[in-house]
């Protein structure tokens, strides 16, 4: 067995010799960002190594670390196998994040309650939001919220379901043991707070994507990931909490919305019902823009709803300066002639971008003619020294970049604006391609509702000036918050509610995007930044 000190702490952790260190640290709790799931491509998982005891597979080295980290003693643990005893230091913290936790509710009748408590809990791909509910006056009396703790075995999920492919063994119930966890963390924590007991909890209602469903109840998720994307149930669940490890009382009912298909969950569902989408009598667009954007389009008394693959930079990974978004991260951005100006989360020194950051950026760096509408960046050489855009961009290599800040080292790559670029294309092919599926001119909208906790920290500038969504829907545009949480709520309090949230789940017609006439070209379009 090999020993592994943490500098930081002074803990200790063992493992067998031969262990990949990323693995052990992830087994042992130990917080490290790893978005690619250890697969070598993020450059995200960082540690100093202080002592021997390692070898290395050097195959990212050259191209996700500098120099002066390497000769630092800088390493990705999931290139990192232990061979003896050895101490490390951690280069990344958790931070705190910003986490959204109310939205718009319409109005509704609600049951008649004598007493006790509810729980409504929101689950995404990120963060996990949990309330209390007092059932007899409807009252949300305590809240938590959380980043989601599979966040360790990767942060999207097609990672997660990758890790129940490579661990058949026990991948479904650790990535069912992380979420029971969390929640059950935070009911211990929303009840301390409201000094209630939680065995008197009477019912737990979840709204969650499709995957995140399936990892809570312990079902296996791997036909998710894979043609032809079959879902082993989108029905409502009901069962005992206990069932899962839920603490709380041996009768509290554990309700799962309804989903829709493997990526039309039970979160846009309830989304589509809180908006009332189908009692809309106009052309309405409901976008929840995240790693997977889900659109649904309301038209004429029918909804019909895709996926789109936007993949995690609009989240802040997969960018060279990245991360979610919390304390440091920069989520605003200007570019002017006396210099550039941001804004931080928590008002803190600068750490990286998250993804309202990087859409900031890309938005002023289209609008000053940094970058073309074709998503290259503008040649050096063709500004004179006396543009102020002059200093701005620097060369690595062959390769063009904007320096954003110094002090710290924040820089947008043109690998950055690509994955951006691809994320823009694939969530306006998703919208335009519904919009021809309906019949439905863009002059046609009356609304575009945009939903979910990454969407609301977005502003209508960025949206439109990066062309994410077109510019002749500027002036529709509508927020309306965590549309999961506030439809779990819904559900909680009404037995109607859960009823029409299963009728509306079947009449929700999902239309596979590669399988549209012409989607290639729609798509291609699609990418083009707006001129």
């Amino acid at each position: 067995m090999a020993k592994i000190k943490i500098r930081q702490t002074g803990r200790e952790i063992q493992c067998q010799d031969g262990t990949n260190l990323l693995d052990a640290l992830l087994e042992a709790g130990i917080f490290v960002d790893n978005p690619c799931n250890g697969k070598g491509i993020c450059g995200k998982c960082k540690v100093k190594v202080l002592s021997e005891g390692v070898s290395e597979m050097a195959a990212s080295k050259e191209r996700l670390l500098k120099p002066e980290e390497i000769e630092a003693g800088v390493r990705l643990s999931c290139m990192v196998e232990v061979t003896g005893d050895m101490e490390i230091g951690l280069l990344l913290k958790e931070r705190k994040h910003k986490v959204l936790t109310k939205g718009y509710m319409p109005e509704f009748e609600r049951d008649s309650f004598d007493g006790g408590y509810g729980v409504v809990i929101d689950i995404g791909t990120t963060t996990v939001v949990t309330a209390l509910i007092d059932l007899k006056t409807g009252e949300e009396i305590a809240n938590a919220s959380m980043i989601n703790a599979q966040k360790r075995y990767g942060l999207d999920v097609l990672t997660r379901i990758t890790y129940e492919y490579e661990h058949p063994d026990c991948g479904i119930h650790r990535l069912q043991e992380a979420l029971v966890n969390s929640i059950n963390g935070m009911l211990e924590e929303v009840c301390l707070r409201a000094k209630v007991s939680p065995q008197k909890i009477r019912e737990i209602d979840v709204a969650a994507n499709c995957t995140m469903m399936h990892m809570l109840l312990g079902v296996d998720a791997r036909a998710i990931g894979r043609s032809p994307y079959k879902p082993e149930f989108t029905e409502a669940k009901e069962l005992l909490a206990g069932e899962i490890g839920i603490n709380a009382a041996e009768d509290t009912k554990l309700y799962c919305l309804p989903q829709v298909s493997a990526y039309i969950g039970a979160d846009i569902v309830a989304g589509a019902y809180v908006c009332e989408l189908e009692k809309e009598r106009g052309n309405v667009l409901f976008i929840d823009i995240g790693t997977n954007g889900e659109i649904v389009l309301a038209s004429r008394g029918r909804l019909w709803c895709c996926s789109c693959a936007a993949g995690p930079a609009l989240e802040g990974m997969n960018i060279s300066s990245g991360m979610r978004a919390a304390e440091g991260a920069i989520e605003e951005v200007q570019i002017t002639e006396q210099g550039i100006h941001y804004q931080v989360i928590g008002k803190a020194e600068p750490v990286g971008l998250c993804g309202s950051g990087i859409l900031a950026v890309v938005k002023e760096l289209l609008r000053t003619g940094i970058v073309k509408k074709t998503g290259v960046f503008v040649k050096k050489e063709k500004l004179s020294e006396q543009d102020y855009r002059y200093p701005m961009i620097r060369m690595d290599g062959t390769k063009r970049e904007f320096i954003l800040c110094e002090k710290p080292e924040i820089v947008v790559t043109q690998g950055d604006v690509r994955h951006v670029q691809l994320a823009k294309g694939a969530i306006l092919s998703g919208f335009l391609a519904l919009l021809k599926k309906a019949g439905i001119r863009m002059d046609e909208l009356d609304k575009v509702m945009i939903a979910g906790q990454f969407g609301a920290h977005l502003p209508a500038e960025s949206l439109i000036g990066t062309g994410i969504l077109p510019g002749e829907v500027e002036e529709k545009l509508v927020y309306v918050g965590n549309s999961s949480k506030t439809g779990a709520y819904m559900a909680l309090m009404s037995e109607k509610v859960k009823r029409e949230m299963e009728l509306l789940a079947g009449k929700m017609e999902y239309m596979e995007l590669a399988e549209t006439e012409n989607y290639e070209r729609i798509f291609a379009e699609s990418m083009i930044f707006p001129g």
